[in-house]
């Protein structure tokens, strides 16, 4: 799955900015996360078309980039991020990031890990369902 991550400054508009350019260029969102700082954010989504998207940002002079992410289904229970997590955590597998939404009403993990190939192992052998 790819994500589409934004980096813009930490300041009043700038995030209407960013996502009226997708609204206008008919682009659905699925999922988004921002973190911040005192300076700027870093606004993390999962869309309908994100190669599109990141096109038009571009455009806009927008700085963005795509990254490779794996996102699991999960039930929709307490603990059940904590359950998937551990199974990649056993495995030495860092997290850098993560991030949960529903999605056509199914619970969703986001994240991004180390080593993408072990983690695919991980789904494998624990018949886990990735999503997107």
């Amino acid at each position: 799955m790819l994500q589409l991550s934004v980096f813009m400054e930490n300041t009043s508009g700038t995030l209407t900015a960013v996502l009226g350019t997708l609204k206008e260029n008919n682009i659905q969102l699925h999922a988004i996360s921002v973190a911040d700082t005192a300076d700027y954010g870093i606004c993390r989504m999962i869309c309908d078309n994100p190669q599109k998207a990141f096109k038009v940002l571009e455009q806009n002079g927008v700085a963005a980039s795509l990254s490779e992410i794996i996102v699991l289904e999960m039930k929709d229970v307490p603990g059940s991020a904590a359950d998937l997590i551990a199974l990649f955590a056993k495995s030495g597998l860092s997290i850098a990031y993560l991030y949960s939404f529903h999605y056509e009403g199914r619970q969703a993990l986001a994240f991004r890990t180390d080593d993408r190939e072990k983690a695919k192992e991980i789904i494998t052998v624990n018949a886990l369902k990735e999503i997107l």
